[in-house]
């Protein structure tokens, strides 16, 4: 059976924590700010989990399994 591979886009948008979560980053952050309130913008910029729901599927394009 031959290896399994990363996916590249997803390696490019999320990782892994030592403890085996994975984090994304969250949207909206790119473009049309003038219109979103102050702390829209700042909670933007922080990390957040995956859903439990797309979990599966994330790890497996990262090489996990």
């Amino acid at each position: 059976m031959p290896k399994m591979k990363t996916h590249k886009g997803t390696a490019k948008r999320f990782r892994m924590t030592r403890t085996g979560k994975i984090i994304r980053g969250k949207a909206f952050k790119s473009h049309l700010k003038e219109r979103k309130s102050p702390q829209q913008k700042r909670n933007t910029r922080q990390s957040t989990l995956v859903a439990d729901s797309d979990k599966k599927v994330i790890a497996r394009n990262l090489g996990m399994r």
